[in-house]
């Protein structure tokens, strides 16, 4: 892969991981605890309040699981393997990571079961 491309992609990765720390900085609030005070919100508002915040919680942990891929994707430029396949070894396909910069494998290798 050319020094070009992987600049391109590091940039790239770089974007989603500020985009994602953006995130879950912008929504700590609707992660917090709802308040269970009867006389303060109506039953349904705490059910809509509650409902609302197992989605939140989940996007975030969704969240951090693309962060991670992030971090792991620019470790591999740091290190010289991004581009190659995790499991044999193999080029990645340039459109794989123009789709996707965080893919960890080929295509191959990514339909095996296991």
């Amino acid at each position: 892969m050319h020094e070009k491309d992987i600049k391109s992609h590091k940039n790239r990765l770089l974007d989603m991981q500020a985009a994602l720390a953006h995130l879950t900085i912008a929504t700590k609030d609707s992660r917090k605890p709802v308040e269970l005070d009867q006389t303060a919100v109506g039953r349904l508002s705490r059910m809509d309040a509650l409902q609302s915040q197992a989605m939140q919680l989940e996007t975030g942990r969704r969240r951090g699981l693309e962060l991670k891929r992030v971090e792991s994707a620019l470790a591999r430029i740091d290190s010289g393997g991004f581009g190659q396949c995790l499991t044999c070894g193999e080029a990645i396909e340039e459109k794989c990571l123009a789709h996707d910069p965080t893919f960890p494998t080929c295509i191959a290798c990514a339909r095996s079961p296991g």
